[in-house]
């Protein structure tokens, strides 16, 4: 089992700052780790990290609470590009989640997901 730690951080960029919230650990299951924030103006992020089959899985959710809204989004692992994409708020909790499977390289793997919104980013950190 690998020894998880985790960092994130959720931004809202205003005109005139840049707040930055950490957030504490939660372990869904003893291999998977999970982080819930703010991005600000009751919107809020969760990101986990766990393994799959000799791979590592990471999701992302953010829940702005309005459907219809167009986020865009880009995952990194250990500083180089992984994927991108955009996502649409739907249902009643305005939500969208996102799954990748990634190599799990040697190592502690860092992986990085920004996820903005007109002036909402949501940033999280995760190394495994």
């Amino acid at each position: 089992m690998k020894f998880v730690f985790i960092r994130l951080a959720a931004a809202l960029v205003a005109v005139t700052a840049a707040p930055v919230v950490f957030v504490g650990t939660a372990h869904a299951d003893d291999d998977d780790v999970e982080r819930r924030g703010s991005c600000g103006n009751a919107m809020s992020w969760k990101v986990k990290a766990k393994p799959d089959d000799g791979r590592i899985q990471v999701e992302a959710e953010i829940d702005s609470n309005r459907s219809g809204q167009r986020w865009g989004w880009v995952l990194s692992h250990n500083g180089s590009f992984s994927a991108l994409g955009t996502s649409w708020t739907s249902g009643p909790s305005g939500s969208w989640e996102v799954k990748r499977s990634t190599v799990d390289a040697p190592g502690t793997d860092t992986f990085r997901f920004r996820a903005t919104h007109r002036r909402a980013v949501c940033v999280a950190i995760v190394s495994y």
